[in-house]
């Protein structure tokens, strides 16, 4: 029988991933089942991002690249920051990554010592903790909830630092409740992490995905200070719809991104040729499809929070960024089905599925059972559909 490491102890399958899984298993099956849980936008990769990537292979751009990524595309990166940051980095300040969770795990590998401490703010994506803990360090959660629009404030981070705290972890727009921190918001942490030399990691993989009513700034542009204490980890799959492709990136002092470009050297090698020229096209290209996406987005958001907030015993705050909503469902609890109580985020979960062939992601893989996370990227006929469905099933529990 082979022995599994003890480092798997606990490490549990994604949430959404799960979720989603079992959800195609159930269209695989012939069920029409609405999926409210992909974390990926329904629409398909623009034109021109595809026929640079044919063009490449045309072109037989197909062997192994540097280990960080081809020059092009760190440049297309640099000019990004430049231009839509106002930050300015360096070749070597630049590491492309096989996705923006890659990214993410390549800083954890080279960055935690074993018993440091990591702060994140709950409701968190649901790979920071794993990830964290894969690589030594110990999640310190700070738990947040509507009263702050789920943001953690400058005061409850300050109370949660001690000795072993190494960094924090800034997700704005957020995965899974939405929240955008404001300028403020992320002046008053800098000025805490400076003072206490904890390193900030800004995960901002839905930067183009906000809303207009907090405006977005990466809390590396504040100042050079800040800047030259953080990390800010982005990517192409959301806002180019290129989930599949996995290209993602971080930008930081440039001896950490030597040591994360080691660790990926001994991993996966480069990220695949032809999505590095795909990726080059999207950041270097036209934008047009950016704010189209967008303005969908929007749209559906509306209908989703609407449709949530009619639902007797759910309560959705307004969303500000991502393509996600964030619902406090307990208000049902308690209620029963056939004599089983449902009583947790995941009994939920379930009873949707099943009962309303409504695919959501329970609120507990993300640090609230309390709640359940619902994605907006999908047609505003699954929307009103879903929720009606919904409606339908809760009718049915005593």
């Amino acid at each position: 029988m082979v022995k599994i490491s003890k480092r798997m102890e606990g490490l549990e399958e994604s949430a959404t991933l799960a979720i989603t899984a079992k959800a195609k298993e159930m269209k695989f099956r012939g069920m029409d089942v609405i999926g409210f849980g992909a974390g990926e936008p329904d629409f398909d990769t623009p034109d021109n991002i595809k026929k640079a990537a044919i063009e490449a292979i045309d072109k037989g751009k197909t062997k192994y690249t540097a280990v960080g990524g081809i020059e092009e595309l760190k440049d297309a990166i640099i000019a990004k920051f430049k231009r839509d940051n106002n930050l300015s980095y360096s070749r070597e300040e630049v590491l492309v990554s096989c996705g923006g969770k890659h990214s993410i795990f390549n800083l954890f590998q080279a960055f935690l010592d074993e018993g440091d401490e990591v702060v994140i703010p709950s409701p968190y994506w649901v790979s920071y903790p794993a990830m964290v803990r894969l690589s030594g360090g110990t999640p310190r959660i700070v738990d947040t909830d509507e009263r702050t629009g789920f943001k953690m404030t400058a005061e409850a981070f300050a109370r949660s630092i001690t000795k072993k705290t190494k960094a924090v972890v800034i997700n704005s727009p957020s995965n899974p409740t939405g929240c955008v921190y404001s300028p403020d918001e992320l002046k008053a942490i800098a000025e805490v992490a400076l003072k206490n030399s904890v390193f900030i990691i800004s995960d901002e993989i839905y930067e183009k995905l906000t809303y207009g009513e907090v405006p977005f700034i990466s809390v590396a542009s504040i100042s050079e200070e800040v800047k030259k204490n953080s990390i800010v980890l982005n990517g192409v799959s959301k806002t180019y719809s290129m989930t599949g492709w996995r290209i993602g990136y971080a930008a930081g002092p440039k001896e950490l991104i030597k040591a994360m470009t080691i660790i990926q050297g001994q991993s996966t090698s480069n990220p695949a040729s032809i999505s590095q020229w795909a990726a080059v096209e999207a950041m270097n290209g036209p934008q047009d499809t950016v704010t189209k996406m967008r303005e969908v987005f929007k749209k559906r958001r509306g209908m989703m929070v609407e449709g949530l907030n009619s639902i007797t015993g759910v309560k959705c705050l307004l969303p500000h960024g991502s393509f996600y909503a964030f619902a406090n469902v307990s208000g049902l609890y308690g209620k029963q089905f056939k004599g089983k109580a449902i009583n947790t985020s995941m009994d939920i979960t379930t009873y949707f599925l099943e009962e309303a062939l409504v695919a959501v992601v329970p609120g507990d893989a993300f640090g609230n059972d309390r709640f359940i996370r619902l994605s907006y990227a999908c047609s505003e006929k699954d929307i009103e559909t879903g929720i009606k469905r919904m409606k339908e099933a809760l009718e049915k529990l005593g």
